[in-house]
């Protein structure tokens, strides 16, 4: 259906409401505080993005109501070089692994950063509209992209010191000046939230002499400045050139760092939130049903902040607290913890939701936990993760002292406990998995999980990087090899896409499908999840513990989908076990 013209506003030829364009130059002033600044940034907005067109066939809450997530929306988390095979691009092994292993039981692909790079595994661009060679070309990931919906990454806080914009700025180019922040290295940043122990300026030598450049993650790591708008106009480029070419998400990241402003913690501000309103906007106009998701790894309400009023921010927020306080859960067989804090989630906003994960290239942030485990409880994590062969990073507090920032381990290993036993450890972690895939939310699995893979020493010992030891680099001939004999990761692979079939072909799990936390027996973690639109109900009862647990649940009756077992009333879960249980009963 058209869009009726009356109402409209053209410009280059895009077809665009005029409370559309309204909205965002008051956007840009409140970001930039100049109406007549604000409104020439929109005219340069215009004519720069002419040529990439728009949506003018459809009303925006058409395109919503089409593209939201429904329960066959699971997204698998992985870089493009995690499965290498001889004679093929990285990208295009793991195409030909998902197409024959997978099908299915995943729709998505987050495609962590797969531009040229010089640190941070990706995360220190040199170039955002190349691909790495290494890894293949845009026509492999458009490829990928007929498959599976796509997730880019969009790593817009800082770029690489090798980049072009940085070089031209160490050149002294006139256009380059101001692209990034250099700062006085005697004022006081005491207020600064620091997510690592390094320092926050570094400095360079310049046409001009030495300057101080702002790296919140690292010397090789250079921030942008937005408060120049050029910065601003080239990032809007760079993310709509990302859903051009087949990123149907963008994962805004480290995006809570973006504005800096003197005496304040430099996190969160709110030019960082309008900044954010604005790549929605822009985004809705040029790539309508791009759907962006923040990244974040900071306490709940500080997180979810990036809804935005009325869910006029991120479609998607990372669910931080999740990683930690499972662990906690399994490692302490009580589910109290993770049941009150569960039960305390707010309801969001029409085509918003968490985006659950339990593990990802990254660590299992501490940070999410704080107000919700107590410090001793979180120390319990930190030394439960050393005992089993991680490492724990920490952040600087600012004035001297260090706090734990992150625990760096693979997901399974975490869990480890102080057991020794493959089949304990492993029903433990699906029985992890799967309450990631029974909340209310839109599931994210790293490849990792996916695969049963464990701690990789090799890799964390020889490049001194401690993240590493969850970034495995694997054969794809052996990893087959490993799939098709009696192995654990077969048991652990085979046991994932099982619960991923199972779980794809019920609507009471689709994000708009509702969620009520139960307070079951302590070692029980349970839920219901019901969808009014298809009439579905399933109970969701999850053992935590080493123990035989009994429940009684009157007027229960069922099938558990998990076991294909029917049960009423009385229910016996062994240890570690799952169930969902579809109700006999309509809503």
């Amino acid at each position: 259906m058209a869009v009726p013209q009356t109402g409209l506003w053209y410009a280059m030829g895009i077809r665009m409401k005029k409370e559309d364009k309204k909205s965002i130059i008051a956007n840009l002033n409140r970001i930039y505080k100049d109406e007549r600044k604000a409104a020439d940034i929109w005219d340069q907005i215009a004519e720069r993005f002419q040529r990439y067109g728009g949506s003018d066939e459809k009303e925006k809450w058409q395109i919503e109501k089409e593209e939201w997530l429904t329960e066959k929306d699971v997204m698998l988390i992985t870089y493009g070089d995690t499965l290498q095979m001889k004679e093929r691009t990285g990208i295009n092994a793991l195409h030909d692994f998902l197409v024959k292993y997978v099908g299915d039981a995943i729709s998505c692909v987050h495609l962590l950063p797969m531009y040229p790079y010089t640190s941070d595994d990706g995360f220190s661009v040199v170039d955002y509209k190349t691909i790495n060679p290494d890894l293949g070309s845009w026509g492999d990931i458009n490829h990928l992209a007929k498959d599976y919906k796509l997730m880019f990454d969009g790593v817009i806080n800082h770029i690489s010191k090798s980049s072009d914009w940085f070089r031209k700025f160490l050149a002294g180019e006139e256009s380059y000046k101001d692209f990034f922040i250099v700062a006085d290295p005697a004022a006081d940043y005491s207020q600064v939230v620091r997510p690592r122990a390094l320092p926050l300026l570094t400095p360079f030598e310049t046409k001009e002499g030495r300057k101080y450049v702002w790296t919140t993650f690292s010397e090789d790591q250079v921030d942008l400045n937005f408060k120049n708008a050029k910065v601003l106009i080239e990032i809007l480029d760079v993310l709509i050139t990302y859903a051009i070419h087949g990123a149907k998400f963008i994962r805004l990241d480290a995006i809570g760092f973006l504005w800096k402003e003197d005496k304040t913690k430099c996190i969160h501000l709110p030019e960082t939130h309008e900044v954010v309103k604005l790549i929605r906007k822009i985004l809705d106009i040029y790539a309508p049903g791009t759907i962006i998701i923040t990244e974040t790894n900071v306490p709940h309400k500080e997180n979810i902040s990036y809804f935005g009023n009325g869910g006029d921010e991120s479609h998607l927020v990372y669910q931080f607290p999740l990683p930690p306080l499972v662990m906690f859960t399994l490692l302490k067989e009580n589910a109290l913890k993770l049941t009150k804090w569960a039960k305390s989630l707010e309801t969001l906003y029409p085509h918003t939701a968490y985006f659950n994960f339990l593990s990802s290239h990254d660590g299992i942030g501490v940070r999410p936990a704080e107000g919700i485990l107590t410090e001793e409880e979180r120390q319990f994590l930190v030394d439960n993760t050393l005992k089993n062969g991680g490492e724990v990073s920490y952040k600087d507090n600012g004035d001297g002292t260090k706090s734990p920032y992150e625990l760096n381990i693979n997901y399974q290993d975490a869990l480890a406990g102080a057991e020794v036993c493959d089949e304990l450890r492993i029903k433990r972690f699906l029985a992890a998995e799967t309450i990631l895939l029974s909340l209310k939310g839109m599931p994210g699995i790293y490849i990792h999980s996916l695969l049963g893979s464990r701690n990789d020493y090799y890799g964390k010992t020889t490049s001194g990087i401690p993240r590493r030891i969850n970034r495995e680099k694997l054969n794809a001939e052996i990893l087959e090899e490993a799939l098709n004999n009696d192995t654990n990761r077969k048991v652990i692979f085979n046991g994932f896409l099982r619960i991923l079939n199972i779980r794809k072909c019920h609507s009471a799990f689709s994000p708009v499908a509702s969620q009520e936390i139960l307070e079951l027996d302590p070692g029980v973690f349970g839920l219901i999840r019901s969808n009014k639109e298809t009439n579905e109900i399933i109970y969701v009862l999850i053992n935590v513990s080493n123990d035989k647990i009994t429940l009684e649940l009157e007027n229960l009756e069922g099938t558990d989908l998990l076991s294909d077992t029917k049960v009423k009333s009385v229910i016996c879960l062994n240890p570690l076990q799952s169930m969902w249980i579809q109700f006999g009963h309509k809503l």
